[in-house]
């Protein structure tokens, strides 16, 4: 037996085997593409390291693709086959990886709680929940998950930064602000590199409306991400926000051809950073160019995986936007057919969220603005259901209003609209929007004064 760097025991005697299953764990959350390098070289000095091979296995399935659905099962098989002699912890590594690569969240969640009870320290397994629950919609149990862990952890422990950075967005999601602030901050002190971190303080700056503070914030984090994964284009697409909010548009689309989408690509938080990007955008009557294009070029070839409903919308977007009504239809249909799977999370969400909501972006993009308020209508309460943050979800909100807007629904596009300055005075474009709501019901001398509120909103 082998400690790891918490003093949790593992079942190899390979010291070497053991040291790179840490250096694995601490570059994973740091989102270091060297990672893989790591696994490899772990599982070279100990083939039989049956948790190495289960760490392999999760780090698969972070790709969110289905791709990666029968190796990682293959992982699973071979794991439960040598697990008589593990410790119970390895024993409930290989008990979540199976449900998790096959999209029950509830059923991974519930082993990966019990596995947490015991194992509080358990660093990698308190990240996969707190992933799970962020794609599950669940903020305030990731919150109140990392609150039970903390308690068996002390500052001197390695790794102590990447659990505050996560208590810090389980605040955050939970809208208490000041403390998400508080823990992110002192996260990033203990770990400049703890990119999740920088990521949460960010989220609380662009709710707070802190548009130059927000900016800065990242600019130095999105200029050192030359060896992390994917998740670099999410804190590029976090700036862009920022210049969004203040009106500064040339510099958005120069963060999209930088760092959100400089070269076509299927990840899926790129899908989802480029695609709400450039939606966001045309609302505000932005021309985006042919970005439309090589964005749904790329992205034809995933309409038939279905992991993250979030991610299936986003998709959505990019094809109606191009035009591909045909690859609209081929997607929703895949859709349909795949709600039909058992005990998969994504499944579940298809017919109550998922299906109505994509069919209510394609309407958007078809100009049927009345259909898709509709189905936006419709699926308002439960859009939580399919993940992600409140800054990502509020696209939604922002079509909601748009597509109010074009169906000459006045009345409710001039609440949506109220609703939105009243909760984010900070951005230009809700004001823009609120000033044509205005307008377009009659208020001329209001509708002036929303579009002076709008030219206030700046970066210094």
């Amino acid at each position: 037996m082998r400690d790891d760097a918490r003093g949790l025991p593992m079942t190899t005697e390979n010291p070497v085997a053991a040291a790179a299953f840490d250096q694995a764990v601490h570059r994973s959350l740091e989102f270091r593409l060297d990672t893989a390098d790591h696994i490899a070289g772990m599982l070279h000095a100990d083939p039989d390291f049956v948790l190495g091979h289960a760490l392999k296995g999760y780090m698969l399935l972070a790709t969110q693709s289905q791709a990666v659905t029968p190796d990682v099962l293959a992982i699973c098989d071979w794991c439960e086959a040598r697990q008589e002699n593990l410790t119970e912890r390895e024993k409930g590594w290989i008990a979540a990886l199976r449900p998790l690569a096959l999209n029950n969240k509830k059923k991974a969640l519930a082993v990966m709680d019990q596995v947490l009870v015991e194992n509080p320290t358990d660093l990698f397994m308190l990240r996969q929940q707190h992933h799970a629950l962020f794609w599950s919609g669940k903020g305030m149990t990731m919150r109140d998950a990392v609150a039970r862990a903390l308690d068996g952890w002390s500052k001197e422990m390695p790794g102590y930064g990447f659990v505050l950075g996560m208590q810090a967005f389980g605040f955050e999601e939970s809208n208490q602000y000041q403390e998400a602030e508080r823990f992110g901050r002192r996260a990033v002190a203990l770990n400049p590199d703890d990119f999740w971190a920088v990521h949460c303080i960010a989220h609380v700056l662009e709710m707070q409306g802190r548009l130059e503070e927000g900016a800065d914030w990242l600019e130095g984090p999105i200029h050192r991400g030359e060896d992390r994964n994917p998740f670099m284009s999410h804190l590029w697409w976090h700036q862009a926000l920022f210049f969004l909010e203040a009106g500064e548009y040339d510099r958005v689309l120069e963060n999209y051809d930088r760092g959100i989408y400089p070269k076509p690509s299927t990840f899926y938080i790129e899908i989802q950073n480029a695609s709400s990007l450039l939606w966001r955008l045309q609302m505000l009557g932005i021309d985006v160019g042919d970005r439309w294009q090589t964005l749904a070029d790329a992205v034809e070839a995933v309409v038939d995986s279905h992991v993250l409903g979030f991610t299936d919308t986003h998709v959505t977007m990019a094809l109606a936007a191009a035009g591909k009504t045909q690859s609209v239809a081929r997607q929703i249909d895949s859709f349909r057919e795949f709600a039909k799977t058992p005990e998969n999370s994504a499944a579940e969400l298809g017919e109550e969220v998922t299906i109505p909501l994509a069919e209510g972006i394609a309407a958007a993009f078809a100009g049927e603005p009345g259909k898709a308020v509709d189905l936006f209508l419709q699926t308002r309460d439960d859009w939580i259901k399919n993940g992600a943050s409140h800054a990502q979800r509020d696209l939604y909100s922002q079509a909601l209003l748009d597509a109010a807007q074009h169906a000459g629904r006045h009345k409710l596009a001039r609440a949506l609209a109220a609703e939105r300055v009243r909760l984010k005075p900070h951005s230009r474009g809700n004001w823009l929007k609120y000033a044509a709501a205005l307008e377009a019901d009659g208020q001329t001398e209001a509708a002036a004064n929303a579009r002076a509120r709008a030219k206030a909103v700046i970066l210094n």
